[in-house]
């Protein structure tokens, strides 16, 4: 029952924060950033999001300044999911290179 939950609001939290992150970059011109996959822990209080970061040259520099507003994203989320959580979650971003490494595993094949 409790993975459910989980899940449901694993879900939740993706699509809103990849709307987030959707109207932030929009003034940042040849840059994308999508939330891949997010994880919840079990008491709902720590929400880990990996971001896939287009192009990945600029992936170390984002990451930072996305850590550094972490506080203004939660409020957002906040305000986009009030109804639906009561307490939001505190927020953790990893920067998901599974593209680069499957990207590098397909030059090595091709050799």
């Amino acid at each position: 029952m409790q993975e459910t939950r989980q899940n449901k609001i694993a879900r939740l939290l993706q699509k809103e924060l990849s709307v987030i992150f959707q109207e932030q970059t929009r003034s940042l011109h040849g840059v994308m950033v999508s939330v891949t996959r997010v994880k919840i822990s079990p008491d709902l209080s720590i929400c880990t999001a990996y971001l896939s970061i287009f192009p990945s040259e600029k992936s170390e520099e984002l990451i930072k300044n996305i850590t550094k507003n972490e506080k203004q994203i939660r409020y957002e989320l906040g305000t986009r999911v009030r109804y639906q959580l009561r307490i939001i979650p505190e927020l953790r971003f990893f920067i998901d290179d599974s593209l680069d490494y499957i990207e590098r595993i397909d030059e090595l094949l091709k050799k």
